[in-house]
């Protein structure tokens, strides 16, 4: 008999603007860099030392046309904890095999 799968409810993902994804980084605490570094984006050398990322802040600007793609800030709420309605929860430590019976 097939075990049932569950139906879950569609998951929205518009896409944020600039200031909605800065509201939900600095909701969760982090720099641009640290969420940058979070999601796999590039991180350069600032110009007045330190690191920046030119991506994260382009997405981050009011006046920008370079938005985060709706999954991707999706994923981001999730992986830091703010998702409105959904959270991320780890598996269950796979249970190892019974040893196998000697004779």
């Amino acid at each position: 008999m097939p075990i049932a799968t569950p139906v879950l409810p569609p998951l929205t993902m518009p896409s944020p603007s600039g200031d909605q994804l800065k509201a939900a980084r600095l909701a969760a605490g982090l720099s641009q860099v640290q969420a940058a570094e979070l999601m796999g984006y590039s991180v350069q050398a600032g110009s007045r030392g330190g690191l920046q990322s030119r991506t994260w802040q382009a997405m981050e600007s009011p006046s920008g046309d370079r938005n985060m793609q709706g999954p991707v800030f999706a994923m981001f709420l999730l992986l830091t904890g703010t998702h409105p309605d959904h959270q991320l929860v780890r598996k269950s430590a796979p249970t190892a095999d019974p040893p196998a019976p000697q004779g």
